[in-house]
């Protein structure tokens, strides 16, 4: 645990692979002790001290917020507007964020105020630091934001954790934030005029869970190319399909990635495999081309994803390295990339929970599946005929897919005019992102169906005698014997449900090798 540290200054650039790991506590954030990055930092607030003492003028400093900006806050008000800020948002509902999700948003609002353009003391970040250290995190309601002035609702819980407020998950509790800074001797934070607006007036709740979302759908990039090859093999199917030389003459990159994983998996199979078809249904055949077209966009992703971690992006900002300091305004906050970025993953990801129902509705029809029982029932005998296999077990993965399908409706069309017709115009980032891993849940629990219907469908075909540990490539080998004790083979009808949720959890948390370059 925390056995990486990661060192922030105004030029160090997180990765999606940081947060993660960040996110599961096997690595931490420290500051830059280097002078000049400290320097930076406090020079924006100086810069903004000192424009209230010249001009009395700034946003959200001395005026209301948002459509409010016409008003003047008094000198002596001045300290208390960031603390009502954060107040009056209070309101979020829905499901908490997960605790990792939590580190992840935190991690991600470091990384844009370490810019620099924030206008926020060093000992704000500091302070973050330690929050993170201690593992004391705000308990964060998923719903209320609409993705610009970015996500305020959700991260005023992180502001009012700072100055003692609202609860915390403190040793994995939810605990009242006084309560735990009262055993850990930690006084509340005093925020500095901006404070407030610079950690709400942002994106990271929304880039928090898009890397989430992010690394759950680049598994299942090699996951549904090995389902793919075991479905293959288990209809006997063409090898063909996956042939070097076919997928030359159409060269997208993710796509020959995926034919190549199946053809490996596949190398072991003769061309003269038996079969009723000289071409396999679509839901085989065209796995490369539906799996790679994710494939292919998830380098995009990561480059979009990883530029919104690491810009600074509240409101306004401050500039004090050019010829002259200025404070700039302008809408940073807006979450459109995140946006399309969900909007798009979640659709390409809906398609993958499509095709492994498709390939699991081949594998136990017996019309088609070219031999397999009925419902890959693994029973024999006299009692077989009261046995129904997988039955089921389609009937539900059908439900999950259709909704995943269902799920894939842009979010980011859906913006609405809010707060007095300011936001007139907003992004619907977050809600896209929380569309999103739905999205991934459901189309995980179809793989983790499809993996059962899929590993049942060969131990059927070696129990024939039709395949042989000889038809297997190492890599299946190797990922047959990780499926052993996970799940048995359906001799007989039985509740599959908890071995399914043990099945996704393994999925979510990456727990299986499937390629070697995957590890």
């Amino acid at each position: 645990m925390n056995s990486i540290n990661i060192e922030l200054n105004a030029n160090y650039a997180l990765t999606i692979r940081d947060i993660d790991l960040i996110s599961k506590r096997e690595a931490s954030l420290s500051l830059s002790k280097n002078q000049s990055f400290r320097d930076k930092i406090n020079k924006g607030a100086d810069f903004l001290k000192q424009q209230f003492s010249a001009k009395g003028y700034i946003y959200g400093v001395t005026t209301g917020y948002g459509d409010d900006c016409t008003r003047t806050v008094p000198e002596d008000l001045v300290s208390e507007l960031p603390i009502t800020l954060s107040r009056f948002h209070g309101c979020g509902l829905g499901e908490f964020l997960s605790i990792p999700q939590t580190r992840a948003v935190m991690a991600v609002r470091l990384a844009s105020l370490c810019r620099g353009f924030s206008g926020v003391s060093f000992e704000l970040l500091e302070r973050l630091i330690l929050l993170l250290k201690k593992d004391i995190l705000p308990v964060i309601p998923s719903e209320g934001s609409v993705g610009a002035s970015g996500d305020l609702t959700p991260l005023s819980y992180l502001v009012a954790v700072l100055i003692g407020e609202r609860e915390v998950w403190y040793e994995e509790k939810r605990q009242l934030t006084t309560e735990v800074y009262k055993k850990l001797r930690i006084e509340p934070y005093s925020l500095q005029p901006k404070e407030s607006l610079a950690i709400m007036n942002g994106t990271a709740v929304m880039t928090a869970l898009a890397i989430e979302a992010f690394n759950r759908a680049e598994y299942l990039v090699p996951l549904c190319a090995r389902l793919t090859s075991m479905t293959s093999m288990a209809l006997q199917g063409n090898p063909g399909h996956f042939d070097e030389v076919l997928f030359s003459a159409k060269p997208h990159a993710g796509m020959m990635k995926v034919a190549k994983y199946i053809r490996g998996d596949l190398q072991n199979v003769p061309l003269n495999f038996p079969t009723a078809r000289l071409q396999d249904r679509y839901s085989t055949r065209c796995a490369p081309h539906i799996i790679g077209v994710l494939a292919d966009f998830l380098p995009i992703f990561k480059s979009t994803i990883e530029i919104e971690i690491n810009s600074a992006n509240d409101n306004p900002l401050i500039a004090i390295e050019g010829p002259e300091n200025r404070i700039l305004h302008g809408g940073h906050f807006y979450g459109g990339h995140i946006a399309f970025v969900m909007d798009g993953l979640k659709i390409l990801v809906a398609n993958l929970a499509d095709l492994m129902d498709r390939q699991m509705a081949t594998l136990v029809d017996p019309k088609v599946n070219n031999g397999l029982p009925a419902n890959l029932s693994g029973a024999t005998g006299y009692k077989a005929i009261i046995h129904h296999g997988l039955k089921a077990l389609q009937i539900a993965t059908s439900a999950w897919t259709a909704e995943a399908l269902k799920g894939t409706l842009s979010a980011s069309i859906f913006s609405r005019s809010t707060e007095s017709h300011n936001q007139d115009k907003v992004s619907m980032g977050t809600i896209a992102a929380r569309d999103a891993l739905r999205v991934l849940q459901l189309t995980e629990q179809v793989a983790a169906a499809q993996l059962v219907a899929a590993l049942q469908a060969l131990r059927l075909r070696e129990r024939e005698g039709v395949l042989n540990d000889k038809n297997y490539s190492n890599d299946m080998r190797i990922f047959r014997q990780q499926l052993e004790g996970v799940l048995p083979f359906v001799l007989e009808d039985q509740p599959l449900d908890q071995l399914l949720r043990d099945c996704v959890e393994k999925i979510q948390k990456r727990s299986f090798t499937i390629y070697g370059e995957e590890q």
